[in-house]
């Protein structure tokens, strides 16, 4: 199998059907559902472009598009926060925790206007072993989506794990690129050099798998993961490590510049435990990091014009092969 042509990363009008047939037909994941503890607590995000917001409410939880319905202005900021009513910061327009509208200030005399008709527009939800997903319009169940992953960690006690931290990184390659490059672990010794030490690179294995890639690798003293990292259709990631794990959504901002949403997790929250933490953390994105300068310099050429596509690797590139089938199936 050859790798895919240049536009296929580069095109708007591919990069608008990947909105239109992908991004808004699958579920997404948010982050642990852990941080809507209390009433009012939101975390507002972005799906390729879309703005969405998962509300806690006095009966559960609700979630939204982040889309005022009078003129289109953004209701929340993206992050996380707390707030007790969801006001338009541009008219002042006010919503219920259940997308209702309670109150249009300064409206005028208007007796056609019915407030019952402007509710906000409300997408699905579901929480997954403490993971809190989101969709728009999806094509199929949660369940369904997840695939090869249920039974791949079940015995793993990701419940017990408790966020810590999330980090937002931002770089400027197409979304594919970077998960073209996620998948596969050819590159770790030309772009890893201490992560290559770290394993038995000779034994890494790649298994294409239902709506999964699995990477696994034994690693040697010293190193932090756990030697398994799993990536799940379409866009995230799932990486163990002792005492806790990682997950990364991969979030198309344009064609051509990507967001990673890393969230982390762990089972010693402790003060103790503090500075292990901090260094597993900082490894880890030093890790991500490294990818970034490869997946720029690669959109750059296949933005030139100048790339033809070559052929992909049966042993290590197995998932960018299944990947790559996904995306031409979903876009026909």
């Amino acid at each position: 199998m050859r790798n895919l042509e240049a536009r296929h990363y580069t095109d708007p009008g591919i990069h608008a059907a990947d909105i239109d047939r992908i991004f808004a037909r699958t579920w997404q994941l948010v982050g642990p559902a852990s941080r809507l503890k209390t009433r009012g607590d939101y975390i507002a995000t972005e799906i390729a472009g879309q703005k969405v917001f998962v509300i806690r409410a006095s009966d559960g939880i609700r979630a939204f598009r982040n889309v005022c319905r009078h003129r289109g202005a953004r209701l929340l900021p993206e992050g996380a926060g707390r707030c007790a009513t969801i006001r338009c910061p541009y008219h002042q327009w006010v919503w219920g925790e259940d997308g209702s509208l309670l109150a249009v200030p300064w409206w005028g005399d208007d007796a056609d206007f019915d407030k019952t008709k402007w509710a906000l527009d409300s997408i699905q939800w579901q929480v997954w072993r403490g993971l809190l997903f989101v969709a728009i319009d999806p094509a199929e169940t949660l369940a369904s989506q997840l695939g090869a992953l249920t039974p791949e960690i079940s015995a793993e006690p990701i419940e017990s794990y408790a966020w810590v931290h999330e980090e937002r990184l931002i770089f400027d390659a197409n979304w594919k690129i970077y998960t073209d490059n996620f998948v596969e672990g050819y590159h770790i010794p030309g772009i890893h050099p201490a992560f290559h030490q770290a394993i038995d690179f000779e034994s890494f294995e790649t298994v294409a798998l239902d709506n999964m890639v699995k990477m696994s690798a034994p690693p040697k003293d010293g190193l932090f993961y756990r030697g398994k990292w799993l990536w799940m259709w379409p866009n995230w990631t799932l990486s163990l490590f002792d005492g806790g794990m990682n997950t990364s959504r991969i979030n198309p901002i344009e064609p051509g510049q990507t967001e990673l949403i890393y969230n982390f997790y762990f089972e010693d929250v402790s003060e103790d435990g503090a500075a292990p933490r901090a260094k597993t953390m900082a490894d880890n994105l030093a890790i991500i990091r490294e990818d970034f300068e490869i997946c720029i310099e690669t959109h750059k050429n296949y933005a030139s014009g100048a790339y033809r596509p070559g052929p992909l690797s049966p042993h290590h590139e197995q998932g960018v092969a299944y990947f790559q089938r996904r995306l031409l199936e979903a876009v026909v």
